[in-house]
């Protein structure tokens, strides 16, 4: 901090210099009247001393795995160990999945990350009549224990950590996980990973959910509750910005959205009965990696410093851990252009240094033909070579936290955080997540986000290069992955197979206990365990408890 002598000179020799500005526009004027932001937060001309005045180091900044934790969890970063390289996959049947995985790790991905299909995402077996068209498609199907099984086959679950994209029926693929581990005889206390089990976000961005919220909520603290005895290395939420950025919000809001959340998971929790600093610590957070390089940074340190002040100030956690803000990042999906593709190799490393600059634990790099359809396997490994590019030769890892100090960076990242605060006491004056999801709130200021920046590209007040300007006439296609449709067809055979095969009354008896305990306030985790390690079907699972439960209806928004 600078004494007041000091600002005082610092803003006489300001002025001098805004006047030599002055004359230098006479000459050559600036390209536009504004700068901004990717999420258009105006930028000056030059950031200086005078805008970091307030900044206290000790308390808002501190040193890296210290409190707040603005520079970093870990005290030495990168410097210890890289950030964990997944490879978001999954495609088709179990066994193509199974061969990209192995392919992955030979390649050098340090995690597996598995994406499933949309009949699994809402709880529907491969021969639902609503699974029509969509087997495999934009993920693997997974029907029953028994696709789990193909599916890490020959992967020892003691060595990876798997992180598993799926919010509705975490419960149930977490069952699959924990009971296929234990058939390699990996015990729960092994398993290392994330599933990311956060259904407020679907209600709010992306809409694959099952159950109404409070039914919801209970089988996300179920999950803490038993995780925190039994899988204890696991995290057990990955509360999602992502999708809240992808929608359209801006960087703030995806700060803000994401921590509002997570703060009523944290509430749901320990109205649940449980101890704050027993489930904290793994609590983890999944971000969006956009084009505004310096922008980006600013969110993941704004990011940390405001979770570490609400856990402890707002919920009284004392375990470090419990206060860490720790985050998976995945490239954005929404900044890829079908238009000139190869262009998106240069999105995903500018991004890619931004997620790593800002302290991320573990990140994907989207694939280049991604807006085209699911990635080769070529442009697979371009992505995860960008990583270990940026890891073995860029030169960022060797500091902590290389940027900080930056009086853009330390602006910035104060400013973010403020707005972000803002909209949480806004959200919480509305009675919190679930209520502002129910009243539309949160969706409502995403849209006008969205809006806004659509017709600042088409009114060329922003650029996207190959999309609205640097256009060029594209006749040749790239290779592309199709998933076959026959993939549809043997699923349904395995499924048709399983159930001629399986013991289907001890399959009954593990589905009716599981009802009558759904009907209770008892943790279903066990009972859902039971029963998909008697081979009952993902389907048959989520069906017992849309019986019981019910079904979310979207409000409608206007």
């Amino acid at each position: 901090m600078y004494d007041e002598k000091k600002l005082e000179q610092i803003k006489s020799s300001f002025k001098d210099w805004d006047e030599i500005v002055a004359k230098q526009l006479e000459k050559h004027p600036e390209m536009k009247e504004t700068f901004a932001t990717g999420s258009d937060k105006t930028v000056k001309r030059l950031y200086t001393p005078l805008d970091t005045s307030e900044l206290d180091y000790e308390k808002d900044l501190g040193y890296p795995g210290e409190y707040p934790y603005t520079r970093g969890v870990q005290p030495t970063m990168y410097r210890g160990r890289f950030w964990t390289m997944r490879q978001y996959a999954g495609f088709a049947s179990a066994e193509e999945s199974n061969n990209r995985y192995k392919y992955l790790l030979d390649q050098g991905q340090t995690g597996l990350s598995v994406a499933f299909d949309l009949p699994t995402q809402i709880g529907y077996d491969s021969d639902h009549v609503l699974s029509e068209g969509e087997v495999g498609k934009v993920g693997v199907a997974i029907d029953s224990l028994k696709d789990m099984e193909i599916l890490f086959d020959g992967i020892p679950l003691d060595k990876v950590s798997t992180s598993m994209t799926i919010n509705a029926p975490a419960s149930v693929l977490l069952a699959m996980y924990i009971a296929v581990a234990e058939k390699q005889g990996v015990s729960p206390g092994q398993l290392r990973g994330t599933i990311q089990n956060d259904i407020l976000k679907e209600y709010i961005a992306r809409g694959t959910y099952i159950f109404p919220v409070e039914e919801s909520m209970r089988l996300i603290t179920n999950i803490f509750e038993y995780c925190s005895k039994e899988v204890p290395q696991w995290n057990t939420i990955s509360i999602s910005g992502y999708h809240i950025r992808e929608a359209g919000s801006t960087a703030a809001q995806e700060v803000a959205f994401t921590l509002a959340d997570g703060i009523a998971y944290v509430d749901a929790a320990i109205k649940a009965g449980l101890d704050v600093d027993d489930f904290a610590p793994r609590l983890s957070f999944f971000f969006n990696a956009h084009n505004d390089l310096l922008e980006e940074v600013s969110k993941y340190r704004a990011a940390r410093r405001l979770w570490a002040r609400i856990m402890k100030e707002r919920f009284g956690a004392k375990k470090e851990k419990s206060l860490q803000l720790k985050f998976h990042t995945q490239t954005a999906g929404s900044t890829l252009t079908a238009q000139q593709s190869d262009n998106n190799i240069v999105r995903v490393a500018i991004q890619t240094l931004a997620a790593v600059l800002g302290g991320t634990q573990s990140l994907h790099t989207n694939s280049r033909d991604e807006a085209l359809a699911l990635p080769t396997e070529d442009s697979v490994r371009i992505a995860l070579r960008t990583q270990q590019i940026v890891a073995h030769e860029s030169g960022v890892i060797e500091t902590v936290d290389p940027l900080a100090g930056s009086y853009y960076i330390e602006s910035l990242t104060n400013d973010i955080e403020k707005e972000a605060m803002d909209y949480i006491e806004k959200i919480d004056n509305l009675g919190g997540a679930p209520k502002a999801i129910e009243k539309g709130f949160i969706q409502k200021e995403i849209q006008n986000s969205a809006y806004k920046y659509q017709m600042q590209v088409e009114s060329l007040e922003k650029i996207v290069v190959g999309v609205n300007k640097f256009r060029i006439e594209e006749t040749d296609k790239k290779e592309l992955l199709k998933v076959d449709p026959h993939v549809e067809l043997m699923q349904k055979k395995k499924i048709e197979r399983l159930k001629s095969t399986r013991d289907n009354d001890k399959v009954q008896n593990t589905l009716d206990i599981l009802k009558s305990k759904a009907e209770t306030d008892e943790n279903l985790m066990p009972f859902i365990i039971d029963a998909v390690k008697e081979y009952a079907t993902l389907g048959e699972v989520c069906g017992v408890l849309r019986e019981v439960f019910g079904e979310y209806e979207q409000s409608v928004i206007l």
